[in-house]
């Protein structure tokens, strides 16, 4: 397998079709299995490593969790920093007073974050929220200084609206200051609304590298669960139970022909959708065992048709 390696804006990075998502490390999966998943996506041949200073504290462990153990796996060596394009983001509270977009907090939180994840710079350091109050022109001065000493490579978004991410964009070509070469959005099969129109627009026309989260729609697009009952004891539920109904239905139903002619995963089904999408670069994917990673990893061999697609369309069509 040749992996295709897309560039993220004009930043001079490039990043696998597929980025490993972060938000488990620490959390649902420990240290020791945590450096077996990093090892199997790198040897696989992917780069792309996403995370998030804030990570993991809404699995009730202390914010940090996640870079820390990104860290200790780079403290390894063996070549592993130059193995991966690493991208953590910032911005959420992570204690009292530490939050925000500010060019102060920026400069702080990204030392904390280079300490946690034991390296001398971030490839791609990304805004986790606007915080709708800082003025972009602060937030984008306080990266020029961390671009200008080395700590930070390129900027990126994500949670951002149209008219932010077009008031940041113009911001940063009117005053000569770095510009956001990234946007990580929600968006999947099901998900297409909140980015299908004016960001999608602004991405294409700013050369934005795409990188969705909640690419399985929090594991609904697996096919696992199509009933409340499915749902019954799973840790799931909360993040789940929106997809169940109607459009839900439809949309699975679009996806079993699929899966059961070609002898794929409904999960690789709607990795390979989204990576069918011109604007998309890579989507953010995570996996609690090598076993599932490896088997989400194989959806970047999965080539859709066009009847495929235009099925799968149709069917998570809004209304």
């Amino acid at each position: 397998m040749t992996l295709e390696f897309r560039p993220v804006g004009t930043s001079g990075l490039t990043v696998s079709p597929l980025t490993f998502g972060g938000n488990v490390l620490g959390w649902t999966v420990d240290k020791a299995k945590a450096f077996r998943l990093l090892d199997a996506f790198v040897d696989r041949g992917f780069n792309a490593v996403d995370t998030a200073d804030v990570y993991s504290i809404f699995g009730g462990t202390a914010p940090g969790a996640s870079e820390s153990v990104i860290g200790e796996w780079l403290a390894q060596g063996g070549g592993r920093r130059g193995k991966i394009m690493l991208s953590t983001k910032f911005g959420l509270e992570m204690g009292p007073g530490l939050k925000g977009l500010s060019a102060a907090y920026v400069e702080q939180a990204v030392e904390a974050s280079l300490r946690r994840l034991q390296t001398d710079h971030i490839d791609l350091y990304v805004t986790h929220f606007d915080d709708g109050t800082t003025p972009p022109e602060d937030t984008l001065a306080g990266f020029a200084r961390l671009i200008a000493a080395g700590k930070v490579r390129a900027v990126g978004a994500s949670n951002y609206s149209p008219e932010r991410l077009a008031l940041a964009l113009d911001t940063a070509a009117r005053e000569g200051l770095p510009a956001y070469q990234s946007l990580q959005p929600l968006y999947n099969l099901h998900d297409r609304a909140a980015f299908e129109g004016p960001l999608q627009v602004i991405c294409r026309q700013h050369g934005l590298a795409v990188f969705p989260y909640f690419a399985l729609a929090s594991g609904y697009l697996t096919g696992k669960y199509r009933t409340p009952a499915d749902l019954e004891g799973s840790s799931r539920k909360p993040l789940v139970e929106r997809y169940l109904g109607e459009r839900g239905d439809r949309i699975l139903a679009a996806m079993d022909p699929i899966a059961a002619a070609r002898g794929i995963t409904h999960a690789q089904i709607a990795l390979a959708w989204l990576l069918a999408q011109p604007d998309v670069t890579s989507p953010v994917v995570s996996a609690s065992t090598v076993e599932q990673l490896g088997k989400t990893l194989d959806a970047v061999e999965v080539r859709l048709s066009p009847e495929e697609l235009a099925l799968l369309d149709a069917a998570s069509a809004a209304g």
